[in-house]
């Protein structure tokens, strides 16, 4: 993020979707740093858990002259967001059988280009990766064939705009890893 957008304090992180391990850290870090956070996704999805974790991170961002929203409503969540982030629907490890819920779910949520025009000039878009953007991949493919859907958390004209900016992220984390490695076996 600051690799392409500068100084983020005051700017607006989107997490679209579940919250998840993903979006709990993105949270959290926000909070810390002064930057504005808001979920946006399916209000059913969250956990006791989730809202005692939000009103810590609100009351963190308050001392930070920042913000953190919990939405359901996309125009709302995108609305002014420089950075429109998402992640994988299913996590690994857990059971096929929950993809019809899920995709039912958060359908609604997909990252599309619609979502990105809400987004404030320039909007990067952001993606943990792997991505279902398309039907290239053998998971892609059975998920388009058993339930009708070719896109999931993300569809494949955002994931392959220049508003994206996942390879770039994908490769930080890379460097992140090494280093972990690194310290780890030293």
């Amino acid at each position: 993020l600051n690799e392409h957008l500068g100084d983020l304090r005051g700017r607006k992180i989107v997490k679209f979707g579940s919250i998840g391990n993903t979006g709990r850290s993105l949270m959290i870090i926000c909070a810390k740093l002064g930057i504005d956070f808001c979920i946006c996704g399916p209000m059913s999805a969250l956990k006791d858990t989730d809202y005692e974790l939000i009103e810590k991170c609100q009351a963190m961002a308050s001392e930070n002259n920042a913000t953190i929203h919990v939405t359901d409503s996309i125009v709302e969540g995108a609305h002014d967001a420089t950075c429109v982030y998402t992640d994988v629907w299913l996590g690994m490890g857990q059971p096929a059988e929950l993809w019809a819920e899920k995709i039912s779910a958060l359908e609604p949520y997909r990252v599309t280009s619609e979502i990105m025009q809400l987004a404030c000039e320039g909007a990067i878009f952001l993606h943990c990766l792997p991505a279902f953007h398309d039907t290239n991949t053998t998971i892609g493919a059975d998920i388009a064939e058993r339930f009708g859907v070719t896109e999931m958390e993300v569809e494949d004209e955002v994931f392959e705009s220049r508003a994206s900016k996942v390879f770039d992220e994908a490769e930080n984390r890379m460097h992140t890893i090494k280093a972990v490695m690194y310290a780890t076996l030293s």
